[in-house]
């Protein structure tokens, strides 16, 4: 399904009934309703970032729900499209924290191919509807990912943003791994903590000190 070392990992997950069973039943959602991302891009983050490569993992909570918005990345838009408020304040911070300017475009394609798992919690979402397809069937999924990379030898750092983020740092108990929690970048909580959070800089420095080559954010 997605063509790299995560089809083997998940390999479980992909064979289990219930898995089956939802994700057969997601596919008729997009028959009936109009759902996104496109089903092309519902495992877009697995494709751009193999288990192998993963050295640093944005969660999110469930994909934009807005025409156009989503393309299987945490946070990121397809090009073309007005950025998101919350991508906005996350430009605002990257050029606090490393002196980046703002991209013109919300695509983050290119974290993703440096090693940046940019993972949602739920992989899809009904138009207009957010957090429609919570409690369906992704968490575990996406659960049993973090939990993986948890296992990994590699030092990994995991950024979380958020109440419903910070909730997946019980899953990550390996010592080797560096934590990143701070308030969410909304307009709603971004002034409680995420401005000021210096989280990319302080990413690059723990996989500098680790031998593990930083992540350009400017691409």
């Amino acid at each position: 399904m997605i063509g790299n070392d995560w089809d083997q990992k998940l390999e479980i997950i992909w064979n289990s009934p219930g898995f089956q069973k939802f994700y057969k039943m997601i596919i008729a959602e997009y028959d009936k309703k109009i759902i996104y991302p496109p089903k092309d891009y519902i495992f877009n983050a697995l494709k751009l970032t193999s288990y192998k490569d993963t050295k640093v993992v944005i969660v999110g909570q469930d994909p934009y729900h807005g025409e156009n918005q989503a393309h299987g990345l945490s946070f990121s838009v397809q090009k073309g499209v007005k950025l998101p408020p919350s991508l906005q304040n996350i430009y605002k911070e990257l050029e606090s924290d490393l002196g980046i300017p703002p991209k013109s475009d919300g695509d983050l394609t290119g974290w993703a191919k440096q090693g940046v798992l940019m993972l949602n919690a739920v992989l899809t979402v009904e138009k207009d509807k957010a957090a429609s397809h919570r409690n369906l069937g992704w968490e575990p999924m996406t659960d049993y990912i973090i939990k993986l990379l948890n296992k990994k030898d590699e030092p990994v750092v995991f950024i979380l943003w958020g109440n419903f983020a910070k909730e997946k740092a019980k899953l990550i108990k390996n010592p080797k791994h560096y934590i990143i929690i701070s308030p969410h970048p909304s307009p709603l909580s971004a002034y409680s903590g995420f401005f000021g959070s210096k989280p990319f800089s302080k990413t690059n420095d723990f996989l500098v000190k680790n031998r593990i080559p930083p992540i350009d954010w400017s691409l």
